[in-house]
């Protein structure tokens, strides 16, 4: 599907298909926004290649899973960013990558499925006559778009402080695959995390002059993405931290436990080993064994015993063992 708004030197503004393709290009004073959304690739690098963007640019755009990135060229600045159609409470996510091409009198948005940074753009540039700056339309887009992980890894944090003190009061198994299931999810969202804000930041330190000319506060609007990515990426990160620590609280304490196991065991086993050496011993059926005939030998014995467990006890109560 292709949507057009066209913004015409007079200042009449406009909104239909690909018919005000030719009305923009025949008017050197207007502005358009192109929006291809769920076109096949042939049609889609067709009317890119139609609208003078570069090839590489049509290439990356048309790459499966390509990361986000930034590049510039000769009549228009390439966005390549992933957006979010669906972002659930255990952090499982759907994207799909939305590219912009800024140019000095238009943007073209191309998206495989309905995008809502787009149509936040799409609206606030049909309510607020933002045409005439096309570089302020594409990063509102993306501002937006960001702006929902930055809600949605935000409505996580009570999640996550549940599970840590739940790992503090009563650590089980079960929190256990909860927390490294989230550790994998948040693993991941720090990589797409760590591509915009290495975005942003290359916007912020290369701001194209045209978009410098066309409109004097797209500096600031750059700086509030960066921000908000930046902060995205170090929510993101710190959460990431957290699940590792509470992971490796929980299997220290497992170890502890284990130890402490194993330590009371051996203090057993080793009060009872001199113990069975001697029944062994006495227990054998050989005839010439002297003390089988001794009148207090079973008392012996027994007094021997029981001397290797007090010294065994008294070694437990210095805490020796």
């Amino acid at each position: 599907m292709i949507k057009t708004q066209l913004l015409t030197a007079e200042g009449t503004l406009t909104q239909g298909g690909a018919e005000q393709i030719p009305l923009w290009q025949a008017d050197a004073g207007a502005y358009i926004w192109i929006d291809l959304e769920g076109e096949s690739l042939e049609d889609e690098r067709r009317m890119l290649e139609s609208l003078d963007c570069h090839p590489l640019a049509i290439e990356d755009v048309q790459r499966f899973r390509h990361p986000p990135k930034t590049e510039a060229f000769e009549d228009h600045t390439l966005i390549l960013y992933r957006g979010i159609t669906q972002f659930n409470e255990d952090l499982t996510i759907e994207q799909m990558t939305i590219a912009l091409f800024v140019g000095e009198r238009s943007v073209i948005s191309c998206h495989p499925r309905p995008s809502t940074g787009v149509r936040h753009g799409w609206e606030m540039a049909a309510k607020d006559n933002l045409l005439r700056s096309p570089a302020l339309i594409a990063i509102s887009a993306m501002h937006y778009s960001v702006g929902r992980y930055l809600e949605a890894i935000l409505a996580f944090e009570p999640n996550l402080n549940e599970l840590e003190d739940c790992m503090q009061e009563r650590p089980n198994d079960e929190t256990m695959r909860e927390l490294i299931a989230y550790k994998s999810r948040l693993r991941k969202l720090k990589r797409i995390f760590s591509y915009h804000e290495r975005l942003a930041t290359n916007l912020l330190k290369n701001i194209p002059q045209a978009w410098i000319d066309e409109d004097g506060d797209i500096e600031h609007a750059l700086q509030d993405l960066f921000e908000r990515c930046e902060r995205l990426h170090g929510l993101c990160t710190m959460y990431y931290e957290i699940c590792g620590d509470l992971i490796e609280g929980y299997l220290s304490i497992s170890s502890h436990m284990l130890n402490n196991t194993m330590k009371v065991l051996t203090v057993i086993t080793a009060i009872f080993v001199p113990l069975t050496f001697i029944a062994g011993i006495y227990g054998m059926n050989f005839e010439n064994m002297p003390e089988l005939r001794m009148q207090y030998g079973y008392f012996y014995a027994w007094g021997t015993m029981l001397l290797v467990a007090a010294g065994f006890g008294w070694f437990a109560y210095k805490k020796w063992l």
